[in-house]
């Protein structure tokens, strides 16, 4: 009885991680994923004060520094740059 339990609740556990992959990969692929279009042509980017990566400002992280909007590529980026 107790293996009988054991394996069920093993099966559950791997199916359940199958459909996650699964529906993970599916989301990715989808086209209306944001992540997944390329920029409009012709959008300026601004760089990383911290590691130097050239983002688009829309959807990037942001602090206003002064009268300036100074555009980050991670949480990582932004909180090194504030605690400086």
């Amino acid at each position: 009885m107790f293996r009988f339990i054991l394996l069920s609740v093993l099966a559950t556990i791997v199916v359940r991680a199958i459909w996650s992959f699964l529906v993970g990969i599916a989301e990715d692929a989808s086209p209306s994923n944001p992540r997944r279009r390329p920029p409009e042509r012709g959008v300026p980017m601004v760089r990383d004060p911290v590691c130097g990566t050239f983002v688009i400002p829309t959807p990037a992280l942001s602090l206003r520094k002064g009268g300036d909007e100074v555009y980050f590529c991670s949480e990582e980026c932004r909180h090194k740059f504030q605690s400086r």
